[in-house]
């Protein structure tokens, strides 16, 4: 149908008219998603239009099909003009019921919500859509919701979270993430002002069914139930995404720690549902692992310390669940082989952080990733097991996912070089050691239990003869200069040393050495640098 022709009848149309004309427009672009340029003006005044008859008292089924024409058109940022100004978001914010004061929350409140009619619920449902395309494509549109403080409408709706249908308590939840990530400065609003936080986790507790058995501990999930459903995971993912952005900035105080620990407890039950498919399964428990980041460290207890449900003895009675579905997720995510930096880092560091503060989590992960070692005819990096996939990741070529898999596996060594270089080998682990200043060996800043690493029979006896470079026993070699004469010998030294001379003249290569500290330096000082005795209290 043509735009123009569209564009002309719809400001003299009556409401029955305009309808049929948009829906017949709504049908042919249902799909569309890339627009002609050349009528980018009349989309323009198509938006206008369709404002202004949204503005204007018309029928719910009326206000649906403009909103599904408006929805359409917001696909493309560059006709938003007219709906990213205060009017127009006003518009969109009200039949939406999010305008402070007219969003008629008053008669959610008074338990009027089941008398809205099913077209009354479309309504609302479009208009959220429409806000959601608007705000993500428009800078304006952004700014013009902080103006008309669009944030307290959305938290007046997630008070009334255990009334709400799907889609609206969707696209509520998905207008809550993208104002907070697109707008940094919003997320104090929310988080200070209207206590988005708490109102969040009380949405996410409703969604999940959660029953207390304890201050922290959730009941665990019926193992007969029924899958979590397919909407209910919906949402449950926009509101761990809204949580992700408001809890990136670092705040203290008893409130935060005790709202954290209720955070963690649900974080902790998801972790133990299922979803009707395994990729839905994986992809919770992904934006589960992105929130667990974000929490202080010392709220981590609260996966491992659930006393109703109780643990194992040789893990101080902690309950290790948890943990088992963390290392479960790293390794499909491993197995996957590509997209490390976002599938797997986040949960990389969450173990790492998790080990590094509590010393249960550490074992039981070390018990699994480094178990003693037995085998060492074969390179760390080379087989099937969980190490051998992480040693691995220590020479990866993205830095972030070399330096994330490089500091797990130091922690499980409660950070000793000796210990890291046994299970490794010093060429995968140099990065990491270079990185923290430990090339001369000893170990990190953090102090761990004194619990003693016991090494096997197998490992003892082969111990002597490991290369510590390439971490394994390596089959002999023949000696290449084994038969040379002593004149040969001396030739042949004297020739790779000329060479060395001259790729270090021409700037090819730099020669360097380790300083007392630990640290690279450029040979030249750390052979002209004596160390500093004076301090030294030798006779």
């Amino acid at each position: 149908m043509d735009l123009n022709n569209i564009v002309s009848q719809l400001e003299n149309t009556n409401e029955e008219e305009t309808e049929k004309l948009l829906l017949q427009y709504n049908r042919e672009n249902s799909h569309t998603f890339s627009f002609d340029q050349t009528e980018e003006s009349l989309r323009i005044k198509l938006c206008q239009g369709v404002l202004s008859v949204l503005g204007r008292q018309v029928q719910p089924s009326c206000q649906k099909t403009c909103l599904e024409t408006l929805r359409i058109l917001s696909r493309d940022k560059r006709v938003l003009g007219p709906v990213a100004t205060r009017e127009g978001m006003l518009i969109l914010g009200g039949l939406a019921r999010l305008n402070p004061g007219e969003e008629g929350d008053e008669n959610q409140k008074n338990g009027q919500e089941d008398t809205q009619s099913e077209e009354e619920e479309r309504v609302v449902v479009e208009a959220l859509k429409c806000l959601c395309n608007v705000v993500y494509n428009s800078p304006a549109a952004q700014q013009v919701c902080v103006d008309v403080q669009l944030a307290h409408g959305l938290c007046a709706i997630l008070h009334t979270a255990r009334t709400w249908h799907h889609e609206v308590g969707l696209f509520t939840l998905r207008l809550v993430f993208l104002l907070s990530a697109l707008r940094p400065d919003v997320r104090g609003v929310f988080r200070r002002e209207l206590h988005a936080v708490r109102l969040l986790t009380e949405v996410l507790e409703f969604t999940l069914d959660v029953s207390w058995v304890g201050p922290y501990e959730a009941a665990p999930p019926d193992p007969q139930a029924l899958p979590m459903p397919a909407e209910d995971n919906e949402r449950t993912m926009e509101a761990l995404k809204a949580l992700f952005n408001l809890t990136l900035s670092d705040t203290g105080g008893e409130e935060d720690d005790h709202q954290f620990r209720i955070i963690a407890a649900i974080l902790r039950h998801l972790l133990m549902l299922k979803t009707e498919t395994e990729d839905k399964t994986e992809e919770a428990h992904s934006h589960a692992i992105n929130l667990l980041n974000n929490l202080p460290v010392s709220c981590l207890d609260v996966l491992i310390d659930v006393p109703v449900q109780g643990g194992l003895e040789m893990y101080s009675g902690k309950n290790l669940d948890a943990i088992q579905m963390l290392i479960d997720f790293m390794a499909k995510r491993m197995d996957k082989g590509s997209n490390y930096k976002e599938g797997l880092t986040p949960v990389l560091s969450l173990l790492t952080e998790g080990s590094r503060h509590h010393r249960e989590i550490r074992r039981f992960i070390k018990a699994q990733v480094l178990p003693p070692l037995k085998d060492v005819k074969i390179r760390p990096e080379i087989g099937t097991s969980t190490r051998n996939k992480l040693v691995r990741l220590m020479t990866h070529v993205d830095m972030g996912v070399k330096q994330t898999a490089a500091e797990f596996l130091f922690v499980l060594c409660k950070e000793s070089v000796d210990n890291l270089l046994k299970y490794t080998g010093y060429g995968n682990a140099a990065g990491l050691l270079v990185a923290r200043g430990l090339l001369a060996g000893g170990r990190g800043e953090t102090q761990y239990s004194d619990d003693e690493d016991s090494d096997t029979e197998e490992y003892k006896s082969a111990k002597p003869f490991i290369n510590p470079i390439t971490g394994h026993v390596e089959e002999p070699m023949p000696n290449p200069i084994e038969e040379m004469t002593e004149e040969q010998k001396e030739y042949e030294a004297q020739k790779l040393v000329n060479m060395f001379d001259k790729l270090s003249r021409q700037n090819v290569i730099r020669p360097m050495g380790v300083m007392p500290d630990g640290t690279l330096a450029p040979l030249e000082e750390t052979l002209c640098d004596p160390p500093d005795d004076s301090g030294s209290d030798s006779d």
